[in-house]
């Protein structure tokens, strides 16, 4: 298989060859292409109409030319002008489709590893641990890969974990203004039984999604909870990065832990003001400052746990 232009010139060679031969040699990989790892053109970005202020997408994981398994009856590619098909054990395979094994492969290793990790928890080490820069040092947005690309040796041992119960997606919903109903289909449960008293759109995520109004203006508070998941007590140290625009408070500052298991709280308080910058524009990031997006950084103090999570702003109405 060769290109349009690549086989112009192999028929070119042939036409005005009077001995035309060729050599075949089989590829090698080839290590350190630059960049990489890269967000494919073909992959959506963000935000989430439907749902804004919860940053998506969650995370990156290869997707692009996987060579993977294919049931071998099933056709894969049509062949002598569509009257036959190629079938075969393997395939390159890309998309969705292959990023999401690599994912969940990831999150079953961890489960092997935690088997008393929530499935939210298992999401939050994969976010706060992913790497946010490609071989070439050169970073896209949140909006492209969200917390970062997958690096599952880190998330094996991500310190600090966002944990998310069925009570608090019951309660989005709600503030979403699903009916009870509506989430007793989901939750199983009889409609009488659900309560939306602490309805809230704040929900415990390892990332921080401020939706902007019309005036290109916005303060949000959010309100987390992390979880110790190391062995032994610790304490960490919140960092930002922080770009024009954007003010940012974390309450407290230092958070301790005393052993495994316990929980800390506090507040980010994250004032948007784009007036001056000429707003967003989510067809691509304005170009003219660093993006509309920071990070809040957990750093543990005389330790070597890293706890990252984005700050994003993004349209109430978003283009798409």
């Amino acid at each position: 298989m060769v290109s349009t232009k690549d086989g112009d010139y192999i028929k070119s060679y042939i036409l005005n060859s009077t001995e035309p031969t060729v050599s075949v040699s089989f590829g090698s990989t080839e290590l350190g292409t630059k960049p990489a790892p890269k967000v494919a053109y073909f992959s959506a970005r963000g935000p989430d109409v439907r749902s804004p202020w919860i940053l998506k997408p969650d995370i990156l994981a290869p997707g692009y030319d996987i060579i993977a398994a294919w049931a071998p009856n099933v056709p894969f590619a049509p062949i002598r002008g569509g009257e036959d098909y190629l079938k075969t054990d393997y395939a390159i395979i890309s998309g969705t489709s292959m990023s999401c094994p690599h994912v969940g492969g990831i999150a079953a290793l961890l489960k092997s590893a935690h088997r008393d990790w929530s499935p939210s928890m298992i999401r939050s080490a994969m976010m706060t641990t992913a790497d946010i820069l490609d071989n070439a040092e050169a970073a896209g947005t949140p909006l492209d890969f969200g917390s970062g690309h997958v690096n599952p040796n880190r998330a094996m041992d991500p310190g600090l974990v966002y944990d998310v119960g069925v009570k608090d997606y019951m309660n989005y919903l709600c503030a979403m203004n699903y009916t009870k109903p509506q989430i007793a289909v989901i939750t199983g449960e009889s409609p009488g039984s659900i309560s939306c008293e602490f309805a809230t759109l704040d929900l415990n995520y390892p990332s921080f999604s401020v939706v902007m109004n019309n005036t290109n203006t916005s303060i949000v508070v959010f309100q987390r909870v992390v979880t110790n998941v190391a062995a032994g007590g610790s304490v960490y140290r919140g960092d930002l990065e922080i770009p024009k625009g954007m003010k940012v408070v974390v309450e407290p500052a230092t958070i301790r832990f005393d052993e495994k298991y316990s929980t800390a709280a506090f507040n980010v308080t994250v004032e948007v003001d784009l007036s001056g910058i000429g707003g967003v524009d989510y067809v691509g990031i304005k170009s003219d400052y660093i993006g509309n997006y920071g990070y809040l950084t957990w750093v543990e103090l005389n330790g070597t746990h890293v706890v990252r999570s984005p700050i994003v702003s993004v349209e109430a109405s978003p283009k798409t």
